[in-house]
Parts: C-alpha cells; structure tokens; sequence
C-alpha cells in the first residue's frame, strides 16, 4: 500500500468513527433521529449522485432499482435509524463498537444461506469469538439499564441489517460499480424518508453545534466517506479496504471518551477487543500473520 492508500485509509476510519459523535451531538440538541438520518442521506446523496451521473455509474442501475430500492431499506434506511434511536440510549463510544460486529453477523447469515462465504477452520472460531464478545458487553455495561439494553439491541440489529445487505449486493448486483450502488441507495433513502422527514422538522433553528454536525454526518462522513472507499477498492481492492471496518470502532471510542466525557469501562476495551479479533477472522478465515 502506497502512503497516499494508508492516509487515505486513516481519513476515512476518522469520518465514519466520528459519525456516532455527530450523531449524539445533534440529538443532544433535540433533533429528532428520523430528521437526523433524512439530513444524512439527502446531504450523502447530494456528494454522490453528481459523481455518479457523471461517470455514468447510475445508468447501470436500469432495470435493477427494485434491488436498489431494497438494499436502500436494509442497508441504509433502517441500520441508519436503528443506530440513531439507539444512541438516545447508549454512548456514541458503544454504538461503533456494536456495529463493528457486522462481518459476525455476515458469516453466521452465510453459513445459511451462501455456501462460498460460509465459515470455516479459522472463521468459524472467529465467529464463536465475536459473539462471546458481543454477549460480554451487554453483560457488562447493558445488563443494569433496560433503556441502555434496548439501545444496545437496536445497534445490533442495525449490523444485521448491514450484513443483509452485504450479501443481497453479491446476489443481485453483481458487476455493478459500487459508486452508482451507492449513490443510488442514499438517493432512494432520502426520498423515502422525506415525507416522515417534514413532520420532523425542528421547530427552532438548532445550535451551530447540532448543524455543523449535521452537514459533516451527511456530507462528510456519508457522501465524502463512501466516495472515498469505493476510491480505495479501486486502488488497493475490496479487501484491504476493509480494514477500516477494524480501525472506526477505535476512533469512535477516542472521540466520545475525548471530546463527550463517556466512559471508558473494562467491559467496552475487552468487549472491543473480542469482537474486532472475532470479525477479523471471520470476514478473512485466516489468522492475522498468515497471508
């Protein structure tokens, strides 16, 4: 990997780990979580789809928007919602620790219903190491809170929903260019979020604080973020660009224990450490020094 991939790379671990903080930030200043994700992806969509028209990437999309509209709901529509309500309940910090169990998720769904992403030998540990992780977070920092166990549920659900999607892509949009996906299921979310969307409207401006969080959520950590991956697959390929899914959960716990005071229990380190060694080895199916 060149140093512009590794920069690359860092920058864009740093915008979606800072995407919970944005998150919380604006629902602290009483923005409802349905306007939250409408802003996020009207404003994602607003970065890419220009890209996209340009470089022709949506027209591939022809014929297919019914599988768009579908990866829209699982992939961005609900994880998005579920991620937000959830945060009402939990800290910024949990919540990308909690999603960094997707690739879990997508193993324990392949061994069901996609035989060549099924875990095997060292993947299959690595599932089994995942959920006990995932298990002693709640066990530890949920257990004592119905509010906060709810919120932790709907932030795993949101993974699932991740995974859903992750293999709906590899069924049905095979061979279509990641950008027009993309541009396309942020286009379509946003438009159907938009009608709950007005009856969510703040009634008052929100803070500067809550609105420049808003614009960098939706600009930055959702237009800018995606353009940049799909950036890095072309350059580096789908697997090393990967590793920002083992290098966000880090940066948001540093952003809500540096900059909203959470707290950084024993259970949050080791419940982290469980579930990114468990998602390692089972999206990769091998161990960390073996190539």
């Amino acid at each position: 990997m060149t140093r512009r991939s590794w920069l690359l790379l860092g920058l864009l671990a740093a915008l979606w780990g800072a995407s919970y903080l944005f998150i919380k930030v604006a629902l602290d200043d009483g923005v409802r979580p349905v306007f939250i994700v409408f802003a996020r992806l009207a404003l994602g969509a607003a970065v890419l789809v220009p890209i996209a028209l340009r470089r022709g990437a949506l027209a591939l999309l022809r014929g297919r928007w019914d599988a768009v509209m579908f990866m829209a709901l699982v992939q961005v529509v609900v994880p998005f919602l579920l991620i937000t309500y959830g945060e009402q309940r939990i800290a910024s910090s949990l919540a990308g620790i909690l999603v960094a169990s997707a690739p879990i998720f997508t193993a324990l769904l392949a061994a069901r219903y996609d035989d060549e992403e099924r875990p095997r030998g060292v993947a299959a540990a690595g599932l089994v190491l995942g959920i006990l992780g995932v298990v002693l977070l709640f066990g530890l920092d949920l257990s004592d809170d119905v509010a906060a166990l709810a919120g932790g549920l709907m932030v795993l659900l949101a993974s699932v929903g991740y995974a859903i999607g992750a293999l709906y892509l590899k069924r049905r949009l095979r061979g279509v260019a990641p950008l027009g996906v993309a541009a396309g299921t942020l286009l379509v979310g946003s438009l159907v979020l938009a009608p709950a969307a007005l009856l969510a409207v703040p009634a008052a401006m929100p803070a500067p604080t809550a609105v420049g969080s808003l614009i960098v959520l939706g600009a930055g950590g959702t237009g800018i973020a995606f353009l940049i991956f799909y950036t890095l697959i072309g350059e580096i390929g789908p697997s090393r660009a990967s590793l920002v899914t083992y290098l966000a959960p880090a940066f948001a716990v540093l952003y809500g224990v540096w900059l909203l005071d959470e707290p950084l229990t024993a259970g949050a380190l080791l419940g982290l450490g469980l579930i990114l060694a468990g998602s390692w080895l089972a999206a990769e199916g091998r161990l960390p020094w073996r190539r």
